[in-house]
């Protein structure tokens, strides 16, 4: 049966997509419906239609899920942020667990996964320690503050955010009441006008000490003075900044930031180490969830004061100063320059004299010093952005050949990729658990340990000389692998042909001869836009292009 828009279609959801949203399939049909929960049977209404897959509008429960909980937010469901708050918790880390594995074998190849149990959350709510709230009115012209609906800039009001710290609510009612008070309009994306563009609030769980800083389309803000002694009440208040930015993007933070009250910064702690925090500083969002990932990491890395280590995507040094109590020396590698200054003087605060930092891309930084240096690594740790590690970086890993290599992860399909590719060249998959970082949402962190293979271990390789393009792109993922993503995402199957043809429109080298006809003048099939569009998509979700 063919279904078009506006089909009114009942489904029982089976499983769950890799944003939460919930599969169904409708006479072979394929229907991913937002908001509706595995185990569900539901009704939803076709917003757009495919050959063989939609998307649809959860219309109806008719039979919930026995996984369905009541979401604690009101405004969870338009908010979009808490993509799984109405899935119990139990099940939340079944899905992540399952996700994790799921990338591990569909892209990494990997079939005897040593998977320890995923570490979740005694208490899956209010763990963010960083929030930053938009800022502008409503249609009866009211200011509001809260968070984007999924996929927009219309603001769904929430002071009171689940996921968050109770002092936010106070921080957003004194300044939303400042601003009505002196008339100071929040900013508008479409004229560039107004002067509060977003809020933005830190708060050090272990220390009690708050930070507030209001990004800004100006130098300065009205009647400061008054704003001051308000947030001034807050018991913690350690910080109160201005963010400049005058830039019409979307990016929320500017380069500069004047403390109009208060410490620069505000201090919390991981484990034993303290680090100071700036509104520019990357920290991570969940501390108590971080004390159990870096200790993981730091179990894995299995340091006894002796190994030189080398901690690659650094940041502030958080992972770095971990590892650097139990490690002879540790060399930290990051991009941003004012990281590697928190860095430097966290390092100084804990009274760590065993690091050292280097500004720099890690793919650029690491060869040069193995290769003009001479250093080498007994363990290093990398902790990449979503995209994963650069190839170069992985194959000056291979050359410094590290006792192990301890990888943690915000994207289990990179990762995946990347292990293949280590695992591919004389390291083996020996521990693999994932932590959940982010409760309510879909997003997993993972770490992993990788040791060097030793000369009498054996290898066993399945080669596939139809599916082998030695081209840099093609060793991210396999023909099949293509084909299974497309045929899972999208309900499609594609052929070696409509692939080749796409990575040759997307500019990817195949080889020579590869899927050329035979004959002359032949009629070639062209692939159809449907399966070109899903193509690219897993050519985009595989870091091709």
């Amino acid at each position: 049966m063919e279904y078009r828009k506006n089909d009114i279609v009942t489904l029982e959801i089976v499983d769950c997509g890799t944003d939460g949203e919930g599969i169904g399939k409708a006479d072979g049909f394929t229907v991913f419906v937002k908001d509706a929960v595995i185990g569900d049977t539901v009704t939803a209404k076709i917003m757009k239609a495919k050959k063989n897959y939609g998307y649809g509008r959860l219309m109806e429960i008719l039979k919930p899920s026995p996984y369905r909980v009541e979401p604690i937010c009101p405004s969870a469901r338009q908010c979009g942020g808490c993509q799984m708050q109405a899935v119990s918790y139990e099940e939340q880390k079944a899905f992540k667990e399952k996700k994790l594995r799921g990338h591990l074998e569909r892209i990494g190849g990997f079939k005897e996964l040593p998977m320890e149990p995923l570490i979740g959350m005694d208490e899956p709510y209010h763990y963010r320690n960083k929030a930053q709230f938009p800022v502008g009115r409503n249609k009866e012209g009211r200011i509001v503050t809260g968070f984007y609906a999924g996929r927009t800039h219309a603001i769904i009001e929430n002071r009171d955010c689940a996921l968050g710290i109770p002092q936010n609510k106070e921080v957003l009612d004194r300044v939303i009441a400042h601003m009505e008070k002196y008339n100071i309009a929040p900013y508008d994306e479409m004229t560039g006008k107004g002067l509060v563009r977003h809020i933005f609030v830190r708060y050090g769980f272990f220390t009690g000490e708050l930070m507030v800083c209001l990004i800004i389309n100006g130098q300065d803000l009205p009647h400061q003075k008054e704003l001051v002694e308000k947030l001034g009440e807050i018991p913690g208040m350690t910080s109160i900044s201005l963010n400049i930015n005058k830039k019409r993007n979307n990016v929320i933070l500017g380069d500069k930031v004047k403390t109009i009250w208060g410490k620069e910064y505000i201090t919390d702690k991981i484990g034993d180490i303290s680090y100071e925090i700036s509104p520019l500083s990357f920290f991570q969002v969940n501390p108590h969830q971080t004390w159990k990932l870096y200790s993981k990491a730091l179990e894995y890395a299995d340091l006894h004061g002796e190994e030189t280590v080398w901690d690659l995507y650094c940041g502030i040094g958080t992972i770095s100063l971990f590892l650097a109590q139990k490690a002879k020396f540790v060399r930290g590698v990051e991009i941003v320059p004012a990281a590697i200054e928190d860095a430097r003087r966290n390092a100084h605060l804990n009274e760590i004299d065993n690091v050292e930092f280097f500004v720099g891309k890690a793919e650029e930084v690491l060869p040069r010093e193995y290769e003009k240096n001479g250093v080498y690594a007994d363990v290093i740790v990398v902790d990449p952005p979503r995209k994963g590690c650069d190839e170069m970086l992985l194959k000056t890993i291979l050359k410094m050949q590290p006792k192990r290599v301890v990888y943690v992860s915000c994207d289990s399909a990179t990762l995946a990729r990347d292990l293949r590719f280590l695992c591919d060249n004389g390291y083996e998959l020996k521990k693999v658990c994932g932590v959940d970082q982010f409760p309510q949402t879909v997003h997993v962190e993972t770490v992993v340990l990788l040791s060097q293979q030793k000369p009498d271990d054996t290898i066993e390789i399945d080669l596939d000389l139809d599916e082998l393009d030695a081209t840099s792109a093609e060793t991210k993922a396999t023909y099949q692998e293509i084909k299974d993503y497309v045929l899972k995402e999208f309900g499609l199957k594609v052929s070696n042909l409509y692939i080749s043809q796409i990575k040759r429109k997307c500019g990817i080298e195949v080889g020579e001869n590869y899927n050329l006809p035979k004959t002359e003048n032949p009629k070639v099939p062209q692939c159809p836009k449907e399966k070109e569009d899903a193509i690219k998509a897993a050519l985009k979700y595989f870091a091709m292009i």
